[in-house]
């Protein structure tokens, strides 16, 4: 019989933005990712010295989230010297990637107990300042796409130029965000995910900063475009410029991470899993478009696993421009209540290398509130990749 992988729990901080000021912000990233570490093992008893691994997204590993930054949080939280770390980057889908990983290891035998963990503190290390404006393709890639690739922001535009969503329902599509995550706060779903973080003046962040409970489809339609330059509309002439900070995920700081092992682990230490990894799938590309690699991911996910969408219970499908999750909608034709049922990205905020088990902890506080079975979870990634994550709840 196959060693099954579950999910014994999973947790994060609070969104906080990601700017100086931000309730976060005074918080070292190493720290901020440590003080979840130490939470996670402690709320269930777990000796963190039977960690075998702890693995780590990140996304800008320089200054402060450089050298391994994973491990560096491992020390801080205390954990036994003899726990491994490692650090990995695949864009926004970091922590989704190392909760793949963990969950593979531990179904190969290779692990019995892993941490899959993110950080990302996009006050304290901006995005992009590990680039430090060299040029990441050489002449290679140049010749293969000698007009250039452009940022995330562009390629969000051409997705919605392309498929035809209009600026109102991108900002229709903002406001449900924070809606249905305001909504979500204030009925208490997210207390169990929640973990509460102290400040340097010596205060608690225990809420999502990020959530803005009074917003508006009209207020938002008064922002203006983030990524029109007179370069790229020249380049391309057929936008109209719809992407705003309002229909955008906010620059965020946060830290998250999972509690994976096997499930005779699981049953040897006396902890109940609440769910298993199901099926797993990784897929590139466009990398012009970039963001559309969540339709083959999804495709690719649900063949591997033997579902049809309709069977599964809950969505997540990561909200860092509306474009993404209102065009996987149209594609899957999926039932729109099913679809980040507690507000996403937009509202809750993306803090890059967190959002892969950020997602899953509240993907999961989903299903076990609604009695769902299935749920799935899907990223759009820089360089035109996607990850898809199937979990079923375990009763």
């Amino acid at each position: 019989m196959a060693t099954e992988a579950v999910i014994v729990d999973v947790i994060r901080t609070p969104s906080g933005r990601g700017k100086p000021g931000g309730a976060l912000s005074d918080i070292h990233p190493a720290d901020l990712l440590a003080g979840v570490l130490a939470e996670l093992v402690h709320r269930i008893g777990l000796d963190p010295a039977l960690v075998d691994d702890v693995i780590g997204g990140c996304v800008t590993q320089a200054g402060e989230q450089a050298g391994n930054t994973a491990r560096t949080a491992v020390l801080s939280a205390g954990f036994p010297e003899s726990v491994p770390a490692v650090t990995i980057d695949r864009q926004c889908g970091s922590s989704q990637q190392a909760a793949a990983f963990a969950a593979q290891g531990v179904i190969s035998g290779a692990y019995d107990i892993a941490i899959a963990c993110g950080v990302e503190s996009m006050s304290r290390a901006p995005m992009g300042s590990n680039v430090g404006g060299a040029s990441i393709g050489g002449a290679l890639l140049t010749r293969r796409y000698p007009d250039g690739l452009v940022n995330q922001g562009v390629a969000a535009e051409l997705i919605a130029e392309q498929w035809g969503f209009e600026r109102s329902e991108l900002d229709d599509f903002a406001a449900r965000s924070h809606a249905l995550a305001a909504e979500a706060a204030s009925s208490g779903a997210f207390d169990g995910e929640l973990v509460a973080v102290p400040t340097p003046d010596s205060g608690s962040v225990t809420a999502d900063e990020t959530i803005r409970a009074a917003t508006t489809a009209e207020a938002l339609a008064n922002l203006k475009p983030s990524f029109r330059t007179d370069a790229l509309a020249s380049r391309f002439p057929q936008l109209d410029w719809r992407i705003t900070p309002g229909n955008s995920s906010p620059l965020t700081d946060g830290a998250s991470a999972a509690l994976i092992m096997s499930a005779e682990a699981a049953a040897r230490l006396g902890l109940r899993a609440r769910a298993r990894f199901h099926s797993f799938a990784v897929a590139g590309s466009d990398p012009l478009l970039m963001l559309t690699g969540v339709l083959p991911a999804t495709r690719k996910v649900l063949d591997r696993s033997g579902l049809r969408l309709d069977e599964i219970d809950a969505y997540e499908v990561n909200e860092a421009f509306a474009p993404i999750p209102l065009l996987w909608q149209r594609e899957f034709d999926t039932e729109p209540a099913k679809l980040n049922p507690h507000g996403g990205a937009i509202a809750l905020g993306h803090a890059l290398g967190s959002s892969g088990t950020r997602l899953l902890a509240t993907l999961l506080s989903e299903l076990e509130a609604s009695g769902g079975r299935y749920g799935l979870q899907t990223m759009c990634e820089g360089g035109g990749t996607a990850n898809a994550t199937i979990i079923e709840v375990l009763r």
